[in-house]
């Protein structure tokens, strides 16, 4: 029974879709002014996970994911690179796509652009006018906070605390509330506009999200996710919104929120600039090393990224590899054992699996359900006691399960070892026939010195790129 943790209720509930198998998620997408950083691809590739485990238990997931397109940041950083607002944008929406592939992640539905619903942004808009959760300045259409008895709910927070906690308070005249947010802003000369009946002018960041799910869900619909940092005041806007207009409640049945990727300890953010860009890593990192990184972690939980994570991270997908090259070969597992004492190997393995997954989508407890089994399974091999029906079967249930983690079966391009190195290995070997080791150690060292280390393993010597 699927039992995830909502942030609205601050409990673990049973998972009850409002319509029978069919769930409509949507995640808050980025803001494309630049390249997504590693904090960012935490949130992106545990939805990933969490979306296919879904659909693997038979739910039709619609998957929707908003692109902020129109944003202070946005036209900023426009003026600064001297381009149109739109052609900026356009331009990281692609890479940040590109970047989505780059880390298999591939569960999204649809990726909702905001300045395609601008129309059904001045519908939402015009609504909250007519009943009175809204004003006009001569800035443009602001919310008023205290209209909506419930704001703050979310965050647990009064409206008095909700105008205390605000960041980045919008210094606009004529406010009637220090924590009223704008629903639309009237355009300086030079910004990107839209015609409206209050004005030329742009959306505010909060409104975008309601008018695309009110487009694709109605107004009340499954799950809503996204990092921590976006509860208040962004979802909470969301809610004040949704539900002023439709005077249904709640908006969402459950609120899921991932925890900070931090940097010593730090909030990973660009304004800090203490951020890894996600093309960055990928320079020097396989893809699988990042959502290992990402999934052996609670996703509630923060993560400290630090290069001796990355490096246990590695460690722990080797051990994966030799694994599966292992149960792979037929003379490495060698055994024509019918393995009766081993038939609830996988399937105890299958079932814990799922236990996890449904206990709030305990990705850690699942990561070590895999280990267990691997660690099992390498124990009768040595014994020559797993046989092969039993060893496809662990193949299938890696498989399945690689289907949802996606860090266990990943194509990698094998490293080609140069020449030069080969030579110089084979020279060692040499030596070492020979109990020469002096001169043998005198190789290895030149070798290192070229970027490889060497492994003398029971099978042979294996060379590999440091």
């Amino acid at each position: 029974m699927l039992k995830p943790y909502n942030s609205l209720t601050k409990k673990k509930e049973v998972f009850r879709p409002r319509k029978d198998k069919k769930i409509n998620l949507f995640v808050c997408g980025p803001t494309v002014y630049d390249f997504s950083h590693i904090g960012h691809a935490r949130t992106y590739i545990v939805f990933d996970a969490f979306v296919k485990f879904l659909r693997q238990k038979r739910f039709n997931v619609f998957y929707l994911q908003n692109i902020t397109d129109i944003d202070d940041k946005v036209i900023n950083k426009a003026k600064e690179k001297k381009i149109r607002a739109k052609k900026l944008a356009l331009l990281f929406e692609k890479e940040y796509l590109k970047d989505m592939k780059s880390l298999r992640i591939d569960s999204v539905t649809k990726y909702a652009r905001a300045t395609n619903y601008i129309k059904e942004i001045i519908s939402q808009i015009k609504r909250l006018l007519d009943k009175d959760f809204a004003y006009q300045t001569k800035d443009g259409i602001y919310y008023d906070i205290s209209k909506f008895k419930n704001y703050g709910k979310l965050a647990r927070r009064t409206v008095l605390q909700a105008e205390d906690g605000v960041c980045r308070i919008d210094q606009a005249k004529g406010k009637k509330n220090k924590g009223d947010f704008c629903l639309w802003k009237l355009s300086k000369k030079g910004e990107p506009k839209w015609k409206s009946p209050f004005g030329w002018g742009r959306p505010g960041w909060h409104i975008e999200d309601t008018a695309i799910c009110e487009k694709h869900f109605g107004f009340q619909y499954d799950i809503h996710g996204g990092a921590r940092d976006l509860i208040f005041p962004h979802h909470e806007a969301e809610i004040a919104q949704m539900e002023a207009i439709s005077d249904k409640s709640p908006m969402v049945r459950y609120w899921i929120h991932t925890g900070f990727l931090t940097v010593s300890g730090k909030k990973m953010s660009k304004s800090l600039r203490n951020f890894i860009t996600i093309r960055d890593f990928l320079k020097n990192h396989h893809c699988r090393v990042l959502r290992l990184l990402v999934l052996k972690s609670h996703y509630r939980s923060p993560i400290n990224y630090s290069e001796k994570l990355i490096s246990q991270t590695k460690k722990e997908l080797e051990k994966i590899d030799e694994f599966v090259n292992r149960i792979k070969n037929p003379r490495t597992r060698a055994s024509s054992v019918r393995g009766k004492q081993n038939s609830k190997l996988v399937k105890n393995a299958e079932e814990n699996f799922e236990k996890a997954m449904d206990n709030d989508f305990n990705t850690p407890k699942a990561f070590a359900v895999i280990f267990e089994l691997i660690n099992k399974a390498n124990s009768l091999m040595d014994k020559n006691l797993l046989g092969q029906a039993e060893a496809k079967k662990i193949l299938e249930f890696l498989k399945k399960t690689d289907m949802i983690l996606g860090f266990i079966f990943c194509s990698k391009k094998k490293e080609k070892i140069p020449q030069k190195i080969i030579k110089l290995a084979n020279k060692r070997e040499e030596y070492r026939q020979q109990k020469n080791w002096k001169k043998a150690d005198k190789i290895r060292k030149e070798i290192e010195k070229l970027g490889y280390k060497i492994e003398d393993t029971q099978k042979g010597v294996k060379i590999k790129k440091i």
